[in-house]
């Protein structure tokens, strides 16, 4: 790709830099001389600051006076995420690019970690939790790994990979994570890791007839689960391959006047809470439809509702500015990245974001299914802020390390 010299090119041996990252002359890092405080990407933390701050005011309303939910909790989430920060920030982010199997073993290890013995957790029909000491979803801490896993599989190949052979591997590698995560199952944190593997796919170079073949045979594969399940269902009396919830949700997303129990009255509720909003809305705390109970996972899934309920369309305008403007310097990281191995991390990062937004904002305005997948810096979930808290420090790493 244009932008990067020809040692991206080079498979590199484990370990070792990736792109334009060799010693200088005094036999350091470019990235090492000086002080990396000085070389801090200001307009990423002002723009993260106040999306951390805005989600935080919304969870606070959104908690209040329910027992299930603990904004203290949300705080320590704040505060272990900013040390996380730091230190993905301190580190050089180029001595993980050759770690390619390593990083391919931490990812299946955090995914599989919840159906370990003693400190496995199911809820809600997943086992995708474990406990120990605090409970965590291990899913949401390896998109970090997927991220940089399917980024320094793409970099070896230097922006151009036509060789069909090696497309298989490099397929393989990525889609490793998405069917471990089937296991739990979580189907929307699967759909996440394909997203970050399907754009780090584009971004780095893969021949567009491969990436044409590889969607047709993921259409083909969904529809032949769907056919799959039907004759299941007509042997057995139930489904096996997909859960009944899963099959309400697409169903109430093909038709929202469908009555599917509990996903067609939670989309009832999430446009309710959207459209009481009005202009400017009903004020912080007086969020009625997640306060008086009619929105279910207001504080998670529906977080985006209470908000909308609250500050009304003005306030939704400014997350979504807020949310552009993240996006766009983060794209601006990227094309000044040193290396094609920081380019795909960062492409990474964003393609997870942009999804998981899309995802559930479409979702709570019947634009798109109903999933589990929650909104960036503002659902609750302390796990979920550490990541992207980490995800901030990476990005952080690829802006100082240039």
């Amino acid at each position: 790709m244009a932008g990067y010299n020809e040692i991206d090119r080079v498979r590199m041996p484990e370990g070792s830099y990736v792109g334009s990252t060799m010693p200088g002359a005094d036999g350091k890092p470019a990235a090492s001389r000086g002080s990396i405080l000085s070389a801090i990407p200001v307009p990423l933390v002002l723009v993260a600051t106040a999306l951390v701050c805005y989600g935080l005011l919304t969870v606070w309303s959104a908690v209040q006076g329910n027992e299930n939910y603990s904004f203290s909790r949300q705080l320590l989430g704040v505060a272990l995420g900013i040390i996380v920060m730091l230190i993905m920030y301190r580190i050089d982010y180029r001595q993980l690019a050759g770690f390619t199997s390593l990083l391919l073993v931490v990812n299946v290890v955090l995914i599989l970690s919840p159906h370990l013995p003693l400190i496995g957790v199911e809820q809600k029909g997943a086992q995708s939790w474990i406990n120990i000491g605090m409970q965590i979803q291990p899913g949401e801490f390896a998109k970090i790994t997927v991220i940089m896993l399917d980024a320094s599989v793409m970099a070896r190949y230097g922006g151009r990979l036509d060789d069909p052979r090696e497309y298989i591997k490099a397929l393989a590698y990525i889609a490793i994570p998405f069917l471990a995560i089937l296991t739990q199952p979580d189907l929307g944190t699967g759909l996440v890791y394909l997203i970050i593997g399907a754009v780090t796919l584009v971004m780095g170079g893969a021949r567009l007839k491969y990436l044409l073949i590889t969607l047709g045979a993921f259409v083909a594969a969904i529809a032949a689960v769907f056919a799959v399940d039907e004759v299941i269902k007509q042997a057995t009396g139930e489904y096996k391959l997909l859960q009944q919830y899963q099959r309400n949700r697409l169903l109430v997303f093909l038709d929202p006047s469908a009555d599917t129990s509990d996903s067609g009255y939670n989309l009832q509720q999430a446009m309710i809470a959207i459209g009481s909003g009005g202009l400017i809305g009903k004020g912080l705390g007086n969020a009625t439809q997640s306060s008086l109970g009619f929105l279910p996972e207001a504080p998670t899934d529906f977080i985006f509702c209470v908000l909308a309920e609250q500050f009304g369309f003005l306030g939704v305008m400014l997350l979504l500015g807020l949310y552009l403007a993240l996006i766009l310097i983060c794209c601006r990281i990227a094309r000044g990245a040193s290396t094609l191995f920081g380019m795909l991390v960062v492409c990474g990062v964003v393609a997870m974001w942009l999804f998981q937004i899309m995802e559930n904002i479409g979702m709570d305005i019947g634009l798109m299914p109903i999933t589990g997948i929650p909104l960036p810096f503002m659902s609750y979930g302390s796990s979920f802020m550490v990541v992207n808290f980490a995800l901030l420090g990476l990005i952080g790493s690829v802006y100082a390390h240039k």
